[in-house]
């Protein structure tokens, strides 16, 4: 592991690995709770995070598609993820320099509502092949990104973000050794 690599956030929260493989990002990827900016390791509550966010995906050529998911790879519980990793939300076919809402919701979004422990929420991007090439999943529990994006011929991400959410009463952060 290089030095770069070993304090990337997503290295050292165990996306990469858990979720996905290494990747380099290459297009920009905006995400906001109300006025609140999703970064790397921030906390929200199931409050803040009740309604969908604001997505804006960067590039320049609007034909370049993109598919959006989130997942939680914690569900139902870090300590035990039974139903890893569960999918909260797919928008797919979002054109290049716009946003989520000018993409196709295949699965509409579902408020995290972790009951026990830090649960990681991961918003990930991968370039599409082309338009309308990307299917409604089967099943939100157990999905699984990389076999998804396989599937599809998506590659690697270009982009992701995630973040820690617990249950309101909650306190404390995510610790990691």
């Amino acid at each position: 592991m290089t030095r770069r690599e070993s304090r990337d956030p997503l290295v050292v929260a165990r996306i990469v690995g858990d979720v996905l493989d290494p990747f380099n990002r290459s297009v920009p990827l905006e995400v906001r709770y109300n006025s609140r900016d999703v970064t790397n390791g921030c906390e929200f509550k199931p409050s803040a995070v009740a309604r969908q966010p604001r997505v804006v995906v960067g590039g320049d050529d609007l034909r370049t598609f993109y598919t959006l998911v989130m997942v939680d790879p914690d569900a139902p519980n870090p300590s035990s993820p039974t139903l890893r990793e569960y999918l909260h939300w797919m928008v797919t076919d979002i054109p290049a320099s716009t946003g989520s809402f000018f993409g196709r919701e295949v699965v509409c979004y579902e408020q995290p509502r972790p009951s026990v422990g830090i649960h990681r929420l991961i918003l990930v991007l991968f370039q599409q092949l082309g338009r309308e090439t990307v299917y409604v999943p089967s099943w939100r529990h157990n999905f699984r990104t990389r076999d998804f994006a396989l599937q599809y011929n998506l590659g690697l991400p270009v982009a992701a973000v995630y973040f820690n959410c617990q249950r309101e009463s909650g306190s404390g952060g995510r610790r990691f050794l």
